[in-house]
C-alpha cells in the first residue's frame, strides 16, 4: 500500500495516461482511419501525448485546485 500522500500524484499520473491513451488513440483514428499501421500511428502518438498530459497535469493541478475548492460547495444542500 502506498501512503497517503502520493495518491494526489499517483492520481494524475495515472489520469494522464489513460486520457493521453484515449486522445491519442481518437485523434489518430480521425485523422488517419483505421488501416494497416494505425497501432504503430497510435502508439507513436501517445508516446509523446503522454509526456505532455503529465507535465499539463501537474502545471494545472495548482492552479485548478483552488479556484474549484472556492466554486465547490463544502456542505450538502
Amino acid at each position: 500500500m502506498i501512503k497517503k500522500k502520493y495518491a494526489q500524484p499517483l492520481f494524475m499520473i495515472f489520469m494522464s495516461f489513460g486520457m493521453s491513451v484515449i486522445m491519442s488513440g481518437v485523434v489518430v483514428a480521425v485523422n488517419t482511419g483505421l488501416e494497416n499501421g494505425f497501432f504503430g500511428r497510435w502508439f507513436y502518438s501517445f508516446m509523446f501525448a503522454f509526456p505532455v498530459a503529465l507535465v499539463a497535469a501537474f502545471t494545472m493541478a495548482p492552479i485548478v485546485r483552488p479556484l474549484v475548492n472556492k466554486i465547490a460547495s463544502k456542505e450538502e444542500q
